[in-house]
């Protein structure tokens, strides 16, 4: 009989932001990614020590993640973000590298790439075989502050009405080791490989989770709470709900859009709950059918926009929840940042962009070359 033991939620008493940006590395002359990792994060230590704690490992040599402190609100994140690529920018150039800012990269072979040491990484790939060794994927990661526990499932399981409108914003992995894959989002659908990745699972309660949670360690799928990899999870030891449903973003002003849409949909859903609001949900085979439909049409999804079944364009929907949430956006001194999601549906998402340089140069290093170049504007 598994043993429940408590998880603390340490509350955030306000709603403030914490973003994890992943960028990968790419050579400059050939384009494909680079396992040069080790070596940039000797040389920013060297250089920019006081900004080490914003700058961390992933899985493999080809990553580094950006990190910020706790925000509260989007400008401030975006500052954050901005002052530490700046600064992981003047080391990439002496290593012969770019940072890469996309959910996969278009050529690249997982053959070819290597782990960061470390325990945990190795038991990972010796898990997971075939499917843990594919992962060269990329995405970005949004923490929002709760401030109680028991708001925590109430409001991520309504979230995850909105999660196709976020991986459509967002989608930019449509190739793969050479092929176009025909979807927005192939990352969406290689990551849910994971035995513990996907879309979380629906409870009622805090200690509905905390059953489930001793029911993984009691059968050994998990050891430790941070190997739940949902779209979507608490973040119990940050007092946070983390949303991990976004590609990889080439650009801070569409990762600014993201970040701030994120915040303003968490922040409306909070406020709702404790007036006293029952949230809407979806059944989850109604969610699970929105992901794919994101993950394969990107912008030109048609979504289920409740329990009733109703669909709509992505965009039209979008449309009407930017105008719902501009008092939220204004009350979080997020109101620019919210508007250019417009931008993205009018310009069109970066896997459309990836798609447009290669039908015009059948060149995928001209792709990997277009999305470094994002990175400056």
């Amino acid at each position: 009989m598994p043993v429940i033991t408590p998880i603390e939620f340490r509350g955030s008493p306000a709603p403030t932001l914490g973003v994890e940006w992943e960028l990968a590395l790419t050579d400059r002359t050939t384009g494909d990614l680079s396992n040069s990792a080790a070596d940039l994060f000797v040389e920013f230590g060297r250089r920019h020590p006081a900004l080490a704690g914003h700058v961390h490992k992933e899985m493999l040599r080809n990553t580094v993640e950006l990190v910020t402190g706790i925000c509260p609100d989007t400008p401030t994140a975006i500052a954050d973000l901005s002052r530490t690529l700046d600064a992981v920018r003047s080391v990439t150039g002496d290593l012969g590298v770019d940072l890469f800012g996309a959910g996969t990269h278009p050529f690249a072979e997982y053959s070819t790439q290597l782990l960061t040491e470390g325990h945990r990484y190795a038991e990972l790939i010796e898990r997971t075989q075939w499917w843990g060794r594919q992962m060269l994927i990329w995405g970005v990661h949004v923490h929002v502050g709760i401030d109680d526990r028991a708001k925590v499932f109430p409001i991520l399981t309504s979230l995850l009405n909105h999660y196709p409108h976020l991986l459509a914003l967002s989608a930019s992995s449509p190739m793969w080791t050479g092929d176009d894959t025909g979807y927005a989002s192939n990352r969406a659908m290689m990551f849910q490989q994971l035995p513990t990745a996907g879309l979380p699972f629906h409870f009622a309660t805090w200690a509905e989770f905390e059953a489930f949670v001793a029911d993984q360690k009691t059968t050994g799928i998990i050891d430790h709470l941070n190997e739940i990899r949902w779209d979507i999870r608490p973040s119990p030891h940050l007092g946070t709900i983390e949303v991990r449903v976004c590609d990889g973003m080439s650009n801070l002003a569409e990762l600014s859009a993201i970040v701030a849409l994120i915040h303003c949909l968490v922040v409306d859903l909070d406020r709702r709950l404790s007036a006293g609001e029952e949230l809407p949900q979806m059944a989850p085979w109604l969610v699970q059918e929105n992901k794919w439909r994101a993950a394969r049409y990107g912008l030109d999804a048609i979504v289920i926009l409740d329990a009733e079944c109703n669909e709509r364009l992505v965009t039209d929907d979008l449309a009407d929840l930017l105008r719902r949430l501009e008092p939220i956006a204004a009350g979080l001194n997020c109101l620019d940042e919210l508007a250019r999601v417009g931008d993205i549906i009018a310009h069109g998402g970066s896997y459309q962009r990836q798609r447009a340089v290669y039908q015009r140069t059948q060149d995928l290093r001209a792709v990997v070359a277009a999305v470094v170049g994002e990175l400056t504007r």
